[in-house]
């Protein structure tokens, strides 16, 4: 028993030794040749770490604080700058573009400090341009002579809106459609003018020659001129005045009638198949303008009467002499009616209570009439102490119409025709204008894009001044739909609401850095404005110290 007992001792252990023999052998690897190799005994060491590419770190980003500025109130507030036979800019044709590029940039300094937030802008008198074109001349009214181009590498164009937009004004060009010239001097017209070049479009009536209205290829012509300037220019709006047929002159019949023949409806009068004309233009127009930018506006601003009660129960209770409907053959009306326009302003150039065609009653009917386009007031400070109308060497005159606009739903905002009115004289009236009506700086009225799109918000890096300038760099390129910027600083918050505001603009571009005057101030404050001038994001920061001088 015992010896049976020491045998079994003998094969458990003999066990354990073979199994602890057998965990610990390693298998060796056989090479390719069959061989076989030593084992080599390796020693155990720990595990290693792949190496992984170490990204960038995230920019450190300045970040806005919850304080909320107070909203911009809107207001429209516009200034005609007339270029036909100089009135308010070139001051002389004959000027160097040096001496010209100063008394413009004059204008504009002058009315933005009046709080103007608009300028609208003549750059097409009668049938010519003031930027290179491949349908009309150089106006004579910019360098003497039509025809002859500007003694400059600037595109003058370019240059008046670039000026404008810098200011925080808003850039409106105003074109003449169908006046061609402006006296009977063909003689001095450029042999690039449509009078040389297409005779067949010309009618001469009175002193003046216009284009036919009538003709298809007219109105394909102004067209490609609308096109031309929307597709290469940075501009606000498309703008035409009150000149569509011409006023009437006496008894004198315009002579259309081969084209009225021609292309007439069955049973068409003269006056509708007028109307018709200019309708179809400004459709075409708008179709133009928003096909290539949606954001472009079109507005007009036609006489101040659209029809007499007397002729028509829907016009207004007035006794004017003219009017769009019967005269003009403008329809505007319509136009709004059917959204053919964005804005209009009816040129009111009477005073408040005048007998035959009162302002306030006419503000009214206006207001009354819009369809709900806006409705900015057009006011004639031309006439101020120049008129046999005795109100209007009342200095007051101006104040109360725009703060009785103010007071009509659907008017929002003025404009003032023209420049040289308040500004080579009667400056008295315009600091009156400033002080009491246009004492804090406003933005224009926004419009709503017909399709929505998702703006990507602007996320600032960092701030940094010197005494010139003040650089905000932005953390990605902006989106294409920020136009531009307004910046205001201050040493404490409260501050912020008053400051004056710096406008950067970058015009739909991919910018990744804005520039405006030194802004050496602990608080900063960004509003982002879209193509639509709607406020995308108000940002207020604190800048870092280290980031001033």
């Amino acid at each position: 028993m015992l010896r049976s007992t020491s045998s079994s001792l003998f094969f458990i252990c003999f066990l354990l030794i073979c199994f602890s023999a057998c965990k610990t052998q390693k298998k060796v690897a056989t090479p390719n040749n069959g061989s076989k190799r030593a084992e080599i005994p390796q020693s155990e060491s720990p595990k290693q770490t792949l190496p992984v590419k170490e990204l960038p770190k995230a920019p450190v980003t300045l970040q806005p604080l919850s304080y909320r500025l107070p909203e911009m109130p809107r207001e429209f507030r516009g200034v005609w700058i007339a270029t036909v036979a100089n009135i308010d800019w070139p001051i002389s044709s004959v000027d160097s573009w040096e001496k010209q590029k100063r008394d413009f940039i004059g204008l504009l300094d002058y009315y933005k400090d009046l709080n103007f937030n608009a300028v609208i802008v003549q750059v097409r008198t009668a049938g010519d341009s003031f930027y290179p074109s491949n349908y009309a001349p150089w106006s004579k009214y910019l360098t003497g002579k039509q025809g002859k181009a500007p003694a400059t590498s600037e595109n003058p164009l370019t240059w008046m809106i670039k000026e404008a937009h810098d200011r925080g004004l808003e850039f409106h060009a105003w074109l003449n459609p169908y006046r061609a010239t402006m006296d009977l001097k063909t003689e001095e017209l450029s042999p690039e003018h449509d009078f040389n070049q297409n005779r067949n479009w010309m009618l001469k009536y009175g002193t003046k020659w216009y284009y036919d209205p009538g003709l298809p290829e007219v109105k394909e012509h102004l067209l490609k001129i609308i096109k031309e300037v929307v597709d290469n220019y940075d501009i606000d709006a498309i703008h035409f005045d009150d000149y569509f047929y011409p006023y009437r002159e006496g008894k004198l019949e315009f002579p259309d009638k081969a084209s009225y023949d021609k292309y007439k409806k069955s049973g068409q009068s003269r006056d509708d198949w007028r109307r018709q004309n200019v309708n179809e233009l400004i459709f075409a127009l708008n179709q133009t303008i928003k096909s290539s930018k949606p954001w472009v506006q079109f507005g007009i601003s036609p006489f101040g009467v659209w029809r007499n009660q007397s002729k028509d129960p829907k016009g207004s209770p007035t006794q004017a002499g003219h009017t769009n409907y019967d005269d003009l053959f403008a329809d505007v009306l319509l136009w709004m009616k059917n959204k053919w326009i964005d804005y209009l302003i009816p040129q009111l150039y009477w005073s408040m209570n005048h007998r035959l065609a009162s302002h306030r009653t006419l503000a009214d009917w206006w207001s009354n009439n819009s369809f709900g386009i806006p409705i900015y007031i057009g006011h004639g400070p031309y006439k101020i102490r120049e008129d046999s109308d005795e109100a209007w060497k009342n200095p007051a005159e101006i104040n109360t119409q725009v703060n009785y606009a103010r007071t009509l739903p659907q008017v929002h905002g003025s404009a003032f025709f023209s420049a040289k009115s308040i500004y080579q004289k009667n400056q008295d009236i315009a600091k009156l204008l400033k002080n009491e009506v246009y004492d804090k700086p406003t933005l224009p009225p926004s419009f709503e894009p017909k399709q929505k799109a998702i703006i990507e918000i602007p996320v600032v890096l960092d701030v940094k001044s010197n005494l010139n300038k003040t650089q905000i760099s932005l953390e990605k390129p902006l989106d294409p739909a920020i136009r531009y910027a307004m910046v205001q600083g201050g040493n404490d918050l409260a501050s912020l609401h008053d400051a004056v505001i710096h406008t950067a603009w970058v015009g739909g571009s991919r910018a990744r850095f804005l520039e405006v005057a030194s802004l050496n101030t602990e608080y900063l404050a960004i509003r982002w404005i879209d193509l639509y001038g709607r406020i995308v994001q108000t940002q207020v920061f604190q800048t870092p110290k280290l980031s001033r001088p």
